[in-house]
């Protein structure tokens, strides 16, 4: 699979693209991506021991599932929040399986906006990222590129060397491969 593929409003994901999707952890048999930026992560939360406070909320996602996700956000918040927060069906980088959406360990965890602040495990997450080929996808100041709201939970892996320069740059994929 190519890692830099982009999937947004404009590009959907091609059907038929060939993944290898396996388990981001024992602990979370249901959580898939693929096999490279599986393993990737679990590097990453190793390092951090990060399973103990960070919790998988959504990895691959099929069309399907993506589709129940829109048509749930938009009956129960409405088209202005499910526009910001949701991508369309076919849309979204979570078909990739390059995307994971990350929450920090609490009662009150949020499937479509978890709680993923800038301090603590969070940020230290955050900051070692791209060493290891991820970056945080909807940072702040980028919706108008992105067409995505801000969005501290959701990273993305491209790889070592394009994460590192993605982030050094203060990128988003959109303008890195532009």
């Amino acid at each position: 699979m190519n890692h830099l593929i982009l999937v947004n409003l404009q590009r959907p994901f091609p059907e038929g693209t060939a993944q290898d999707l396996v388990p981001i952890h024992p602990d979370f048999p249901h959580v898939l991506m693929e096999r490279e930026a599986a393993a990737a992560l679990s590097r990453l939360m190793e390092r951090l021991h990060g399973w103990r406070q960070l919790v998988p909320v959504s990895g691959w996602r099929s069309r399907e599932e993506q589709r129940q996700i829109y048509d749930s956000a938009l009956r129960d918040h409405g088209p202005d929040f499910t526009r910001q927060f949701v991508a369309l069906p076919g849309h979204s980088e979570h078909q990739t399986g390059l995307a994971i959406d990350l929450g920090l360990l609490g009662p009150d965890l949020d499937f479509i906006c978890p709680a993923f602040p800038y301090e603590g495990i969070c940020q230290a997450f955050r900051e070692m990222a791209p060493a290891y080929g991820f970056i945080q996808r909807y940072p702040a100041g980028k919706e108008a590129v992105t067409g995505i709201a801000h969005e501290p939970w959701h990273f993305r892996y491209v790889g070592k060397p394009y994460a590192g320069e993605i982030a050094r740059r203060g990128l988003v994929l959109e303008e890195f491969l532009s």
